[in-house]
């Protein structure tokens, strides 16, 4: 086990209408007036965006509100946030709904107090200091930013998606109410357990060997969350399977699953090589659903790459889906790490995740501007298990197809 450090300093608030008590939260952070960012539709829809500002004006806190968040959030809205919130003197900006909003609220919370442009930081020309606190409503449990210190934002402009990490904005409460998902469709809800899963595998790939406590709680966490979501494909209000899900998204993406596994302990465990090469494809093509991205590129990586490490995916296979190879031999072996990798492909094609990137009305006729791209963001060779250079990216796209 290597050196780590591990902080989660995000108070978790988790139950069945607790939605109704992120007033009282934030009121006990401080805050008096605040900055709503949500997506739109669904939550207005629903009725929570409702229960939420009922909430705040019981706690005696005002608010301003910012809307439009997309998924693969852009930083032209996180342009407007910061106006906003510098405008209106809000201390604490506050995010309902999913991954996309929580982190285009990171992002104007860092960005306020900053006087170039928000964009530095993810073009590393400056480090974040100051950050107004960050509070959400979590709505599709997913990319796990409710309790995580990354931030992904997208650059249309640039045709650039690009992550930040830092625990200065990680959320200082985060509000779990399982029951705001039973109105999740389908697809969103599958895609959240393939980001989820894949953010533990991301970890899990690392170069570290063995480590028993923390592999088997990634093991665990991914059984929890292949069970549950083929309970919820089949009963969408199943209160404990879709608790679950939401819990394990957290876990997943809090650096729990990572403890004992980073080359350093201020480092993150894992290349990341599945999202780098995902984050290029949704960057240009911000309507592809990013798990849904990571559905079809996580095996194809796998599939790569698991020549460079047999043991790690013989653990994986016999960890998640009690798989062993019969005997020692190299064809036993291959057929059970092959076996795992279709297995976890069935799960997420079952769910209604697409197989290929056809799927996605993607074409291979792409592939070299996301290379493009990739190369900008990652350099010539970037990952961990099995560094990847260009070439190897391009042959794991084309495979996926």
């Amino acid at each position: 086990m290597n050196d780590f450090i591990f902080q989660s300093p995000t108070r978790f608030v988790f139950g069945r209408g607790y939605a109704d008590k992120i007033g009282e939260e934030v009121a006990a952070l401080g805050a008096k007036r605040v900055l709503l960012v949500y997506g739109g539709g669904s939550v207005v829809r629903t009725g929570l965006l409702a229960r939420v500002t009922s909430s705040l004006e019981a706690a005696g806190v005002a608010h301003v509100e910012l809307l439009g968040v997309r998924p693969n959030p852009e930083v032209g809205l996180v342009r407007r946030g910061i106006e906003l919130a510098r405008a209106e003197k809000v201390d604490l900006v506050l995010a309902v709904g999913g991954g996309s909003v929580i982190d285009c609220s990171k992002a104007i919370a860092f960005g306020t107090p900053y006087q170039g442009d928000v964009w530095d930081f993810f073009s590393k020309k400056a480090s974040i200091g100051a950050c107004l606190p960050v509070a959400c409503v979590l709505t599709i449990p997913a990319a796990g930013s409710e309790a995580s210190a990354s931030c992904v934002i997208s650059n249309d402009e640039l045709n650039l998606k690009r992550g930040v990490n830092g625990d200065v904005f990680r959320p200082r409460v985060a509000i779990l109410d399982p029951e705001v998902t039973f109105t999740l469709p389908q697809y969103q809800t599958a895609a959240g357990a393939v980001d989820i899963i894949c953010h533990i595998c991301e970890r899990f790939f690392s170069a570290a060997g063995p480590v028993p406590v923390t592999d088997n709680i990634a093991c665990g966490i991914i059984r929890a969350v292949i069970d549950a979501a083929n309970t919820v494909a089949e009963k969408p209000d199943d209160y404990d399977a879709r608790a679950t899900i939401m819990w394990s998204g957290t876990l997943a993406h809090n650096d729990l699953c990572g403890c004992g596994r980073a080359s350093a302990p201020e480092k993150r465990a894992g290349g990341w090589e599945s999202h780098g090469l995902e984050h290029e494809i949704s960057a240009h093509r911000p309507e592809v659903t990013h798990g849904a991205g990571l559905a079809v590129i996580l095996p194809a990586w796998m599939r790569y790459v698991w020549r460079a490490d047999r043991e790690r995916f013989l653990a994986f296979a016999q960890g998640v889906f009690d798989v062993e190879p019969v005997d020692e031999t190299d064809e036993a072996t291959e057929d059970a790490i092959t076996y795992a990798i279709d297995e976890l492909q069935r799960f997420f094609v079952g769910l209604g995740m697409p197989r290929t990137l056809a799927d996605l009305g993607l074409a291979p006729e792409e592939v070299d501007g996301w290379l493009e791209t990739l190369r900008q963001n990652k350099g010539d060779r970037f990952g961990e298990l099995r560094p990847l250079t260009m070439d190897d990216a391009r042959a794991i796209y084309l495979s996926a197809f």
